[in-house]
């Protein structure tokens, strides 16, 4: 601001003192700088004029100038300390963000490696109960076709059983007892003992 001012008091020394400047040339010039140069009953009201008007915007008008100088220089490094104020929370918002962002990534990497850890141990335990029914239906496959093999062998018993009398009372040519019953018994005992001889 003062440095202003004294720029403006040299500027207005310099104008001051060029027709004085002019004043020492005029013997040297000829008639065309006589145009240029004031004389001396008008500059000096004029110099008197522009020293009053000097001294009442200095004194008036300049510091105004000024002070709003200093205003807008105020206001303008407000600005700049607000956008500075600005941009480091925009950083920290930013940092904020990315570790939000971070974080959430590394929940729904959890997320997923828990999702399939659970899908791995469900396929476990379904692959387990699938084989455990298998075996169930397995043993009751073989029960049922063990009680079936001792249905087939029993009613092929009966039948070789009833087989044997009708040849055996053939061959002899008469019954060999009257009791058919009796005879079926004996014939399931000898076939049961064959059995058991070829087993």
């Amino acid at each position: 601001m003062k440095r202003v001012h004294i720029g403006f008091l040299a500027t207005a020394a310099g104008t001051v003192l060029a027709p004085v400047a002019a004043f020492a040339d005029e013997t040297e010039s000829a008639a065309g700088a006589d145009i240029l140069i004031p004389k001396p009953a008008e500059f000096i009201p004029a110099l008197v004029i522009f020293l009053i008007i000097l001294f009442l915007l200095s004194k008036f008008a300049w510091p105004k100038v000024l002070e709003m100088l200093e205003k807008r220089e105020k206001t303008i490094q407000q600005s700049i300390d607000e956008a500075e104020e600005i941009k480091t929370r925009a950083v920290e918002t930013r940092t904020e963000a990315d570790a939000v962002v971070s974080d959430a990534r590394r929940k729904a990497s959890e997320i997923v490696l828990n999702a399939r850890a659970d899908a791995e141990k469900e396929r476990s335990r379904i692959v387990a109960d699938a084989h455990a029914e298998a075996e169930d239906i397995i043993a009751k496959a073989r029960d049922r076709a063990a009680d079936e093999q001792r249905r087939i062998y029993a009613n092929a018993t009966d039948s070789i059983a009833k087989v044997s009398v009708a040849v055996a009372g053939k061959i002899v040519g008469e019954r060999l007892a009257d009791d058919d019953e009796k005879q079926r018994e004996l014939i399931k005992k000898y076939i049961a003992e064959v059995g058991s001889l070829n087993g």
